[in-house]
C-alpha cells in the first residue's frame, strides 16, 4: 500500500498528471481516485511475490547449484496448485465486492444528492466545439462550462455529428454523446477553480483543438454571469445553430444570451439539418 501511494503522490506532482483523476476536485474523481489506490494496492499482492520470487528461484536453480534436487518425473503439486489459484481467487472476491459497490453509486445516471436540485445543462457535441445549453437560465455558452461549486450538475447529451466522448478527468468520467439519442451524466464541482474538459473521440482534423474550459465558481458569482450572459445579444435559434454545427475550431468561448425554447430536443430528434452537411454539399459542388 506504501508504495502504490508514493507513486500515485510522485504522479500527482507532475503539473500534466495533476489535471487528471489524481487531482480530483469532485466526488465522482475522488472516487475513482479512491479505486485506483485501491487496486493498486491489492495488485501489489500479485506483483510483490512475483518481483521477489523471480530472482530468488533463479539464484536457486542457477547451473553452479549442483546441490539442488533433480527431479524430472515431477509433476503435480497440490501446494503450488493452491498457490497459483487461491490468492487471485480472494483478490478477485475482495475486488468485486469494493468496485462492484463503487460501480452502482458511481452511475453517471444516478443524481449525486437525491435532496438536491441539480443544475441542468445540455450538451451538444459538434466539430470541433462543444455547445452548452442552460435550460432553466435560457442562455447558452460555447467552449466554456461556468458552474457553481457545491452544486450537483446534471448533463444531457448529444451529438449534432458523429459520436463523441466527454471527459473531464479531474470532474467526472468519460460518457459518450451521440447523435438521435441523450446520455446523462451526473457530477459536482468540490471547490472553485479552473478546470478542463475535451472530446475523447476521434472525429476529424480539429479534434485536437476540441477541448473547453470548465469555471467552478461559487454561487453568487454564477449568478453574476448568468445575469451578464443575459445582456449579450445573440440568439441561439435554428439559423444560429446551423452556423455554429459547421466544422470550425473557434479561437475563443462565445455566449448566447437567449435560447429558442426546445432547441436541444429539436437537435436530438435532428429537425434541424446541421452546418456541416451544407459546408460538404458546397466543397463537393466546386470541386
Amino acid at each position: 500500500m506504501g508504495l502504490t501511494v508514493m507513486a500515485a503522490g510522485l504522479l500527482s506532482g507532475c503539473s500534466v498528471l495533476s489535471r487528471g483523476f489524481l487531482g480530483a476536485a469532485g466526488p465522482v474523481a475522488a472516487a475513482e481516485r479512491h479505486e485506483f489506490y485501491l487496486v493498486g494496492a491489492v495488485m501489489l499482492l500479485v506483483i510483490g511475490p512475483v518481483l521477489l520470487l523471480t530472482p530468488l528461484i533463479a539464484w536457486h536453480y542457477r547451473l553452479a547449484n549442483t546441490k539442488s534436487a533433480f527431479r524430472p518425473q515431477w509433476g503435480f503439486s497440490w501446494i503450488l496448485e493452491g498457490l497459483i489459484w487461491i490468492p487471485p481467487t480472494i483478490i478477485v472476491i475482495v475486488l468485486a465486492v469494493f468496485l462492484v459497490d463503487d460501480t452502482v453509486r458511481l452511475d453517471p445516471y444516478r443524481p449525486l444528492s437525491p435532496g438536491l436540485s441539480p443544475l441542468q445543462v445540455q450538451a451538444v457535441s459538434l466539430d470541433w466545439k462543444w455547445l452548452f445549453i442552460y435550460p432553466d437560465q435560457h442562455i447558452a455558452s460555447v467552449n466554456q462550462l461556468i458552474l457553481p461549486a457545491g452544486r450537483p450538475v446534471h448533463v444531457s447529451l448529444t451529438s449534432g455529428t458523429v459520436m463523441q466522448s466527454l471527459l473531464m478527468p479531474q470532474l467526472a468520467g468519460q460518457i459518450l454523446a451521440m447523435a438521435g439519442m441523450t446520455t446523462q451524466l451526473n457530477f459536482a464541482i468540490s471547490q472553485p477553480g479552473t478546470y478542463w474538459g475535451e472530446n475523447a473521440q476521434y472525429n476529424g482534423a480539429g479534434f485536437d483543438k476540441q477541448k473547453f474550459q470548465v469555471l467552478g465558481v461559487n454561487p453568487v458569482d454564477f449568478n453574476r454571469w448568468v445575469a451578464s450572459s443575459r445582456q449579450t445579444p445573440r440568439l441561439l435559434d435554428d439559423a444560429a445553430y446551423r452556423t455554429l454545427s459547421r466544422e470550425s475550431v473557434l479561437s475563443q468561448p462565445v455566449t448566447f444570451g437567449s435560447v429558442e425554447p426546445g432547441l436541444f430536443a429539436k437537435i436530438v430528434h435532428q429537425a434541424i439539418r446541421p452546418g456541416y452537411l451544407r459546408q460538404h454539399e458546397d466543397a463537393n459542388s466546386h470541386g
